[in-house]
């Protein structure tokens, strides 16, 4: 009963990792990491941009162009990238890698403990393996988020190609709502490393020989 009950424990951090697994896989795609506000432009773009780790997406409502709404993706080798986008790709990109190799390590273990094969080298060691691969994808998330706080409190600018119509700098810029998405994901992976801890390799009882009870 014991081991049932540890059992669905490590049954729900395993849901919890495949949660902020999935969050983290559906925040490095979408682009609202940073919102920018084209106000005060003389001349087209007027509207504002969405800025994410892999894309930026423009959109105009009173503007001339054909579609109201661009997306323009960008990958390693454009230089025109900060140093903090680059950096935040690295790490959501570590943290993905991470939380699905966590996630077969906690397979493996939860499969040697419902059949029964539970081994102290080898179950505890699986369990402890993909609590720490959880917690560090937590952090590299945190750090990545950290990144583009910094990046949106200091107003930095982005020295996007003519061809994206995105100013140098914006008239202001704030956090969008992946952003917190990103956060979340985080707190998963961190509280699912730490929901792992409670789970110990249950005592097993000593083989003691009739003579030595004498």
């Amino acid at each position: 009963m014991v081991l049932f009950d540890k059992g669905n424990c490590l049954a729900v951090s395993f849901a919890l990792n495949m949660l902020g697994w999935i969050f983290t896989m559906v925040s490095m795609g979408l682009p609202n990491w940073r919102i920018w506000y084209m106000e005060s432009s003389p001349a087209p773009p007027w509207g504002l941009a969405c800025v994410g780790m892999w894309k930026v997406c423009t959109y105009h409502p009173n503007g001339l162009q054909s579609r109201p709404m661009a997306c323009h993706r960008y990958t390693y080798s454009d230089a025109y990238l900060p140093l903090d986008i680059l950096l935040a790709q690295h790490l959501l990109l570590a943290a993905s890698f991470l939380g699905l190799l966590g996630k077969g390590l906690m397979v493996m273990g939860l499969r040697r403990g419902y059949t029964g094969q539970l081994q102290k080298d080898t179950t505890c060691d699986l369990f402890f393996t993909s609590r720490m691969l959880s917690i560090t994808a937590g952090a590299f998330i945190s750090i990545a988020v950290l990144c583009n706080y910094y990046a949106v409190i200091n107003e930095e600018a982005i020295h996007f190609p003519p061809s994206f119509h995105i100013p140098y700098r914006p008239d202001r810029q704030e956090m969008g709502s992946t952003v917190y998405l990103a956060i979340l994901a985080a707190l998963l992976m961190l509280f699912n490393g730490l929901f792992t801890i409670s789970f110990q390799q249950p005592p097993q009882q000593p083989n003691v020989s009739p003579i030595s009870q004498l």
